[in-house]
């Protein structure tokens, strides 16, 4: 099918999507603990498999995934971080530019499924913004469901989300929940982006626990460094999009021996992260 092609079929699923979507995130932000946990991890997994069928077609037999991965993330996160938004009519806005950001990842990932002539330069740069848009939403909802996630200046451990309350501290518990989770949501993101890199599957999940690792390290050390409220997640999305670019700019990498000593220093940098973390005063 040509690139420039409208199917209507996937215009179809794109606005179911996005509908079913933004009702998910509508109803989690009233979701109240502990219950909040269950419903938004459930959502990443709904809209993949949700999403899949939809996008199956005659033309597309096989369950289409990877395509979103992105947008299911960005679904989780959402759903997470809406917590920040206090009830009322400010709700709106938020839902409006979260529909915004779905759609047109919708848009990019749909057509990259119908694009005959593979992913150029641009449409990689393009995946890159919305991984990176999902990443900085889904830190943030992560830190806002975490009591103790989202620490107020001169306070550590303070939260400032609804998912904890003011004055709660973050324990080592919480914080290997953190890392564990933000780990798992730049898996997926990272898997996307090196899947549309690398022609094989198997580089390309290598490559992605990379990222997994990496985030996983900052996000100890973030916590370490008490760095205040969103900065936490913002420098996890820096973090998470340096290292992409570190792999853009080399893939033949991927097969070098140092490929495989760089995550061996990460697994030792990570055990030496969470050595550092145990010993902070609580």
């Amino acid at each position: 099918m040509h690139a420039n092609t409208r199917d209507p079929h996937i215009d179809f699923a794109r606005q179911e999507l996005l509908l079913v979507a933004v009702i998910l995130v509508a109803i989690g932000r009233f979701v109240g603990s502990p219950a909040w946990f269950a419903v938004v991890g459930l959502m990443p997994p709904v809209i993949l498999v949700a999403g899949s069928a939809v996008l199956r077609s005659d033309e597309r037999p096989g369950r289409p995934f990877i395509p979103l991965l992105i947008p299911a993330v960005l679904v989780g996160g959402a759903a997470a971080a809406v917590h920040i938004v206090p009830p009322g009519l400010g709700l709106v806005p938020a839902l409006g530019v979260f529909a915004l950001a779905l759609d047109r990842t919708l848009r990019l990932e749909l057509r990259l499924m119908v694009q005959a002539t593979g992913i150029t330069d641009s449409d990689r740069l393009k995946l890159v913004a919305a991984a990176v848009v999902a990443a900085v939403i889904a830190f943030t909802g992560v830190a806002c469901l975490v009591p103790g996630g989202l620490p107020e200046p001169g306070t550590a451990g303070v939260s400032a989300g609804q998912g904890g309350g003011t004055g709660t501290a973050l324990t080592p518990a919480w914080l290997a929940v953190i890392a564990g989770v933000d780990a798992v949501l730049a898996l997926l993101l990272g898997f996307r982006l090196a899947a549309a890199r690398y022609g094989s599957a198997t580089d390309a999940l290598r490559s992605a626990l990379t990222y997994a690792i990496v985030v996983a390290v900052a996000a100890g050390a973030i916590r370490a460094l008490e760095v205040p409220r969103l900065i936490g997640p913002a420098a996890l999305t820096l973090v998470f999009y340096l290292w992409d670019a570190i792999h853009a700019t080399a893939p033949a990498r991927r097969r070098e021996p140092r490929f495989l000593w760089e995550t061996i220093l990460l697994a030792i940098l990570a055990i030496g992260v969470v050595a550092w973390n145990i010993n902070l005063p609580s």
